[in-house]
């Protein structure tokens, strides 16, 4: 559900999932998919693609168990560069998911959302969202207000009947950059299992730490001779030594991947069009500046969030700020890098229309770790019962 360009589907489906309808309304989205599709580009070659609205899909249709219901609801009435409407935005489309698992009953579910989700002015919707999708058959009346419906799930779950099928459901906020993503992009993810299975979960531990990564740069320096470069004597590079000398042995950890690590092996598409040109999405795009605030993502950082925006691009977080203090706006196949789509993996649209896609996107490989714990455990269960 929920598709956009792809990102958290491909990570289901390289974890061994088999897509048996994908839902996605954006026209623009769409054109990615099948442009790639058409391309052969494993896995999204059978994705059965459904593009249109997720409230008019009939889920009577879809035959046999599902295993898993995943996707990323619409987070701009909840995106802290949104709006901030939250449940009075029409574009709130988690009645939908709720929907989904309620009329499916998949084993499991995966859903993901911004950060902001989480803050305090949304925590009583937030907790609304998540009973209604530990109880998804106690629906909601025609003229009950959200917060009655809520009153009203709670009562139940105090009260312990179990006589409603029920999802054990856990949530938490995770960031990307602790899972090998060269990107610091926290969203709050919710997974629930079927209370019937007995499934015990939580989430995959961080592979990727800031601590490992200041060590490599300034106790044991090896970044530096791999990445062939000099070492930076600014104000931000002292603070982060400063730092560094706290840690008394390097974290067990792998270091937090970086923009330059990332990038390594990209032409500059200012400086290098022709090469660049090997690549498809990398052209350059003119017009970036800094001032307050948004000053771009520093070479030898993960990259700040990319974003979509509510009007546009907004440029300091889709900025690249090389070692000279010289910036220039990410190309799309460099977005791409961050958020660990292929290379072969084409977008379709302008630069700013590839760019919302990009900013909305789950990072491909953040989505396989998760869905992968997810499917692990599914299957032992499988294989126990």
């Amino acid at each position: 559900m929920f598709t956009g360009a792809g990102g958290l589907g491909m990570g289901v489906c390289r974890a061994g999932f088999e897509a048996a309808v994908v839902v996605e309304r954006d026209r623009y989205c769409c054109d990615t998919i099948r442009e790639n599709q058409e391309r052969n580009l494993k896995p999204l070659a059978n994705w059965p693609l459904v593009q249109g609205d997720v409230r008019d899909v009939d889920y009577a249709e879809i035959g046999g168990e599902m295993d898993l219901v995943s996707g990323g609801p619409p987070c701009q009435p909840f995106s802290l560069g949104g709006k901030h409407k939250g449940y009075l935005d029409r574009r709130d489309m988690f009645p939908e998911a709720i929907r989904a698992v309620r009329e499916l009953r998949p084993r499991a579910f995966l859903f993901e959302n911004v950060k902001g989700l989480t803050r305090p002015s949304f925590a009583n919707y937030f907790e609304y969202m998540r009973l209604q999708l530990a109880y998804p058959e106690i629906v909601g009346h025609a003229d009950e207000a959200w917060t009655d419906h809520l009153s009203r799930l709670e009562r139940h779950h105090t009260e312990g009947r179990g006589n409603t099928p029920s999802y054990r459901v856990v949530t938490r906020i995770l960031n990307a950059a602790d899972y090998g993503v060269p990107q610091r992009r926290e969203r709050v993810f919710i997974v629930g299992f079927r209370s019937d299975l007995g499934i015990e979960w939580s989430f995959p531990a961080p592979t990727h730490s800031k601590e490992a990564l200041l060590w490599d740069q300034w106790r044991s320096e090896d970044y530096w001779e791999v990445a062939d470069t000099r070492k930076p004597d600014d104000e931000s590079a002292r603070r982060s030594q400063k730092s560094a000398r706290r840690l008394r042995e390097r974290p067990t950890t792998s270091p937090w991947r970086t923009v330059r690590q990332a990038l390594a092996d990209l032409p500059d598409p200012e400086f290098d069009a022709e090469a660049a040109d090997d690549y498809p999405n990398h052209k350059f795009q003119p017009g970036a500046r800094s001032y307050p605030g948004h000053t771009g993502s520093p070479s030898d950082e993960p990259a700040k969030t990319l974003k979509a925006g509510d009007h546009g691009v907004p440029g300091g977080e889709n900025m690249l700020r090389r070692a000279d203090g010289s910036i220039r706006y990410f190309s799309i196949r460099e977005c791409a890098r961050l958020q660990t789509f292929p290379d072969d993996y084409v977008f379709h649209g302008t630069w700013t229309e590839s760019m919302r896609q990009l900013g909305n996107a789950v990072p491909v490989a953040l989505a396989t770790v998760v869905a992968n714990s997810i499917g692990e455990r599914l299957e032992q269960e499988r294989n126990q019962r």
